[in-house]
């Protein structure tokens, strides 16, 4: 049987009401036979999840932005028997594949680690008897008991007990509990904070809320902008190799030269222009920037959002757990009559209890821990009889006993509730009604506090405001990351006033908007006011989808931070999902960084990481296609003007080896990260590349002048000295790619530097004592070396010119 919910059969549901006729006639709940059939009909009570299989997800990095061509170049060397080419081709090749593959599953791993389902277990009526079951095996029709700590495992209708306060903030954003009576709904995901009542299942699986909320997760989807900038190299690459391997083609067919020489050496240049390693290397950048972000208690589950993050301009963040604490605090006082502050918490004191757990009573415990005074005078009462908070009452009582035996009672609860109960109603009215509509303003919520005296009449004590509190580093943070070109709006469920209070305190702009002032509208007329607005209050998960998709369509790269099961689709749709220390499981799996660390201060170096990150992977872009144009462009204008393979295909092979694969350690490199967000402008990108290799073209033809027309080389030494120019120039051309001010300006990382080092003495040893190239010595070797500097400074200047030419014409680049 398909273990999972048949969404798609929503006729087969039965109604409501339908399922309340059939309680009616049976108290008993369902029989077990009955369960099996509509387990049978509905599936488990799992919200499915989209698994993609292993060997497929492995297979997918063969076949990402650029790799037709290499496997073309693959299927050709084994067709030509030319098997060096062919193993190095598909090497290159599994090592994308095996890194990419591996990398992502690894993060994998570590988000799984981080899921526990909702609820594990469910007590069931079956067959007239009270059992136990696994919550996945709910139906429509059962009959269950939720009480405090339950996290209710589907949706649905209260029929019998007295009330339950559920903890809804997971879901809405709602610090405070709801709460709910007889034919009330409450919904899959919810916490019982307080109560016990019998329930009746109306909805399981992908048709509860929290399951619908699950569909939008999976409608989110979006192309990364890192697999859209490594297509436009690779394109602008393959394009580049194509036309000049095709006019070296011709050029050989009209001079009647051997058609399989020429096809195996212009299958060897495509693999050289082609650059195999492009994706691997940037995967690897991306996978030990995963590992640093670890380290700074940021998971990553999905590598591109590290790019991501470099480039994110606005961060949607949810309020609710992520700007808040999502505990409630006592933000004020006001005593009445003669009374003090230290009265108002002290009689409330009487009036909660800490092991109810009640976030109100927590509140005031919590707020009077430190104060000795208050502490030494409750231990001057006792307690003789508490009433907790009911819904009817909406108010708790105590009756206490004073250290002179007096007997009197306090309450606290809904301000008119108390001022309905007290005496001196209308000596406070005023005062109390003016207090609770100030609060209002500022998104506080309001207690009321009295107590009898001897004879029973009650008096007004004071007033309490509640408020759920910003997290201490949430200002910092906030502050940091609009000073690194970062717009924060904040995103809620909660109420406009109290979203309005909490951006002030913040520092975030209090232009909030309700999520009406642009539900009806069109997106062309909702985009603007979204771009404008600081910030949404009472929204659902609907609205922050479209928030988040309607600043993409806008031109920006959106983050969103949240922790609830509300924020899911839009944690999944934005660019950069970011799921808070705390977040509930549907959180966690939608998004791409999970954090571990309570509080948003991590962001903050994930950002900066994320943004050094990027700058690696720019500057080996730009390495990358310089060298291909270096060497492509070289080659083929030697072949075309002077009829001369400056290269053998073997050196060919030589340079990819040597050149491509220790350049790996340029994730480890030292680079500066920009104060603004970062972007893949491909006009800076290959505009710098096209300079670097057109410059590095003259360079070569000098070389070429100098050994065949000043030295007079054979023409197989003269290849051997063209060869490590080339190599050796080649990884000179990292040093200029790696920094837009010269060479200098940032020192290099010693994994980078040695690997340079290393590689570039094989290449000379190689030449110089005939290791599977013709021998040239020393001397020319050191000619080489020589000759390659001085054009290295050359270049290096002339690309910070450019640099600075491109700036002065406002084209868009970071320092």
């Amino acid at each position: 049987m398909d273990q999972t919910v048949i969404s798609t059969e929503e006729a087969k549901r039965k109604s409501v009401d339908e399922l309340l006729k059939e309680l009616s006639s049976n108290r008993n709940g369902l029989s077990s036979s009955e369960a099996k059939r509509r387990l049978a009909q509905y599936g488990f009570n799992d919200i499915p999840e989209k698994k993609e299989n292993p060997f497929i997800k492995f297979l997918s990095y063969f076949w990402g932005p650029i790799p037709w061509m290499i496997e073309v170049a693959v299927i050709m060397s084994a067709i030509i028997r030319h098997w060096p080419d062919f193993w190095i081709i598909l090497t290159l090749l599994m090592l994308n594949a095996v890194v990419g593959f591996w990398e992502e599953y690894k993060a994998g791993n570590a988000i799984e680690l981080l899921k526990q389902k909702l609820a594990l277990t469910a007590r069931v009526l079956r067959d007239g008897r009270w059992i136990q079951i696994q919550a996945r095996e709910l139906v429509p029709g059962d009959i269950i008991r939720v009480r405090l700590g339950d996290i209710i495992p589907a949706d649905v209708k209260l029929i019998d007990g007295e009330y339950l306060q559920v903890d809804e903030s997971a879901l809405t954003g709602e610090s405070l509990p709801v709460e709910k009576g007889v034919s009330d709904v409450a919904y899959s995901g919810s916490i019982v904070r307080r109560g016990e009542m019998d329930a009746l299942v109306v909805s399981t699986g992908v048709n509860t809320y929290f399951g619908r909320t699950t569909r939008l997760v999976e409608e989110a989807e979006v192309r990364s902008h890192f697999q859209k900038a490594i297509i436009k190299i690779g394109d602008y690459l393959i394009l580049l190799a194509i036309m000049l391997v095709a006019v070296i083609f011709f050029t050989a067919i009209f001079r009647h030269e051997s058609i399989m020489a020429t096809i195996q050496f212009a299958l060897v240049l495509t693999v050289a222009a082609i650059p195999a390693a492009l994706p691997a290397v940037l995967s690897v950048t991306m996978a030990i920037g995963a590992i640093s972000l670890a380290k700074k208690e940021a998971i990553v589950s999905r590598l591109v959002a590290i790019e991501e993050m470099a480039s994110m301009d606005v961060l949607c963040s949810d309020k609710t757990g992520t700007i808040t604490k999502n505990e409630l605090t006592i933000g004020d006082v006001m005593p009445l009559d003669r009374f003090k502050d230290g009265d108002v918490l002290l009689f409330a004191a009487l009036a909660s209890r800490e092991e109810d757990q009640d976030p109100i009573d927590n509140a005031i415990i919590n707020k009077i821990k430190d104060d000795k005074f208050i502490i030494e005078m409750l231990s001057q009462f006792k307690i003789e009889d508490f009433k907790p908070f009911d819904p009817v009452s909406k108010r708790t009582e105590a009756t206490v006993r004073d250290k002179r035996g007096r007997i009197y009672k306090v309450a606290k609860g809904a301000p008119q509730v108390i001022l309905s109960l007290v005496s001196n109603r209308d000596s406070v009215a005023d005062r109390v009604n003016e207090y609770v509509e100030a609060s209002a303003l500022k998104g506080y919520r309001t207690l009321g506090v009295a107590r009898s005296d001897s004879k029973g009449r009650w008096r007004y004590i004071g007033l309490i405001a509640l408020y759920d509190p910003p997290r201490e580093d949430s200002a910092e943070t906030i502050k940091t990351a609009q000073s690194m070109g970062v717009n924060v709006k904040m995103v809620t469920g909660d109420h406009i006033a109290i979203g309005k209070e909490i951006a002030h305190q913040v520092g975030l702009g209090t232009n909030l908007l309700s999520a009406s002032s642009f539900l009806e509208k069109p997106d062309s007329e909702a985009q603007p006011i979204v771009e404008k607005a600081d910030g949404f209050a009472q929204v659902f998960p609907e609205h922050k989808f479209r928030i988040v998709k309607l600043l993409q369509n806008a031109g920006h790269i959106v983050g969103m931070t949240g922790d609830g099961v509300n924020d899911a689709p839009a944690l999944k749709q934005a660019d950069v999902g970011i799921a808070v220390a705390g977040a509930t499981d549907a959180a966690k799996s939608a998004a791409d960084i999970v954090l571990t660390k309570p509080g948003l201060s991590v962001i903050i170096d994930a950002i900066k990481q994320s943004r050094r990150i990027f700058q690696r992977m720019n500057n080996y872009a730009i390495y990358r296609i310089a060298e291909t144009i270096r060497v492509l462009l070289f080659i083929t204008a030697s072949i075309i003007i002077f009829q001369f393979y400056p290269v053998t295909a073997l050196m060919i092979v030589l340079l990819a080896i040597l050149n491509d694969i220790p350049i790996i350690t340029i994730a480890y490199d030292n680079v500066k990260y920009s104060k603004e967000p970062e972007r893949w402008n491909m006009r800076i990108i290959l505009g710098i590349a096209t300079v670097l290799g057109v410059l590095g073209v003259l360079e070569s033809f000098g070389i070429l002048y100098i050994g065949w027309v000043v030295l007079g080389l054979s023409r197989e030494v003269l290849q051997s000295f063209i060869y490590l120019k080339l190599s050796v120039a080649g990884h000179l051309t990292v040093f200029m790619a790696r920094t837009r001010d010269h060479f200098w300006s940032v020192k290099p990382a010693k994994p980078l530097l040695l690997a340079v080092i290393l590689t570039q003495l094989a290449a000379t040893l190689i030449t110089v004592y005939g290791i599977l190239l013709p021998a040239m010595g020393w001397g020319l070797a050191l000619l080489v070396w020589g000759y390659a500097f001085i054009f290295f400074f050359i270049i290096d200047s002339s690309k910070v010119y450019v640099y600075r030419l491109m700036n002065h014409r406002g084209l868009r680049f970071h320092r």
